[in-house]
């Protein structure tokens, strides 16, 4: 039997602490990290010059309301039976003016554009959850303060939920509904995952300050062609709407957090359409790739007692820039319309495309 001569040797390993492995992390990530928060830096300061500069160049172009300690922007034109336009997700009243819609209702009515909460230059506090119940009563103690009573109340896109509340809320102060391009029923939307993450508290705050605007600047063609579809982008809005207006952080917050609210508050509202008694027109393009009419408007139609159902031939989402004229025609019959009796035949639906 053999034995090995060779001594016995006793080796130890030192323990790895903490501060070991954190100063390994930070030597092979450091320089990474320090790259991602150079480019972040860099982002945020050229989203600042940019907000800056889109605010400088586009001054408040209206009149400005405070309630509740909340400041509102709203543009006012003309006189007569007040009409209130209240504007989509993303925008602000300056998209309603580069429609054209505001001069041509200011012919006939006082308009009253309102910026809504949180969009153009209007206040959004966050300790508030501004879906479209919560807005349509502060938008009722900002149109009382400025004088507004009976108004036909026209919204596009979101604002029609908006403008639904507040018929629903206070059906005795509404004197009609003019609801263009609307979304009403909790239908599955590709857009409220992939673009809600900036509404989200500190991690949506360094998005919206940094990468969300620039990747908004990117994508800005394609949305727009989307909305205008089938109808060319109209001039007056490629000249007259400030893109970076939309993309400024706060009026992110207020885009993001309206898309992960859609699809909640069109089911809670969903369920009361029926209690609406004021004059309810209903007006869509019928090539909405937007919010398929077929699945909102026509639906609608069929559920809200003696509404009207306008639907214009070869029209996108953009249907006050498209077809300006028609949406103020539409307008006249709200203002002129009957008060509408508890139960009541439903109206068949127009092509507005004859008038």
């Amino acid at each position: 039997m053999n034995y090995s001569t060779q001594p016995y040797r006793h080796t130890s390993r030192r323990a790895i602490s903490p501060q070991d492995t954190q100063r390994s992390f930070i030597q092979k990530r450091g320089p990474m990290l320090l790259g991602v928060g150079a480019a972040l830096a860099g982002m945020a300061l050229f989203v600042q010059y940019r907000t800056k500069q889109v605010e400088q160049e586009n001054p408040p172009a209206g009149k400005f309301v405070e309630v509740d300690g909340i400041r509102v922007h709203y543009v006012e034109r003309g006189q007569g039976q007040p009409v209130v336009l209240l504007h989509g997700n993303g925008m602000y009243t300056q998209e309603l003016e580069s429609s054209g819609l505001v001069d041509l209702a200011a012919e006939k009515y006082r308009v009253i554009a309102l910026d809504r909460p949180g969009y153009g230059y209007s206040d959004r506090p966050r300790d508030t959850n501004w879906d479209p119940v919560e807005q349509a009563q502060f938008l009722y103690r900002v149109l009382q303060q400025i004088g507004v009573e009976q108004p036909v109340v026209v919204g596009h896109s979101w604002g029609t939920l908006v403008a639904v509340a507040l018929g629903l809320e206070h059906p005795e102060y509404v004197r009609s509904l003019v609801l263009l391009s609307g979304y009403y029923y909790p239908t599955p939307r590709v857009d409220v995952p992939l673009l809600s993450a900036p509404a989200i508290p500190v991690v949506g705050d360094l998005m919206r300050y940094t990468i969300s605007p620039l990747l908004g600047r990117m994508l800005w063609p394609a949305f727009i062609r989307k909305l205008f579809t089938p109808a060319k982008t109209s001039e007056t809005f490629k000249d007259g709407y400030p893109v970076w207006m939309s993309l400024r952080p706060s009026q992110l917050r207020a885009t993001t957090e309206e898309i992960a609210l859609m699809i909640p508050s069109a089911a809670k509202l969903s369920t009361r359409y029926r209690e609406l008694t004021m004059p309810v027109k209903i007006m869509a393009g019928t090539s909405d790739l937007h919010v398929l009419p077929e699945l909102h408007s026509q639906r609608l139609h069929e559920e809200v007692p003696g509404s009207e159902l306008i639907l214009v031939s070869e029209v996108g989402h953009m249907i006050q820039h498209t077809v300006p004229h028609q949406v103020l025609f539409v307008i006249d019959r709200a203002a002129n319309a009957a008060p509408v009796a508890a139960l009541v035949q439903q109206s068949p639906a127009i092509d507005a495309a004859v008038h």
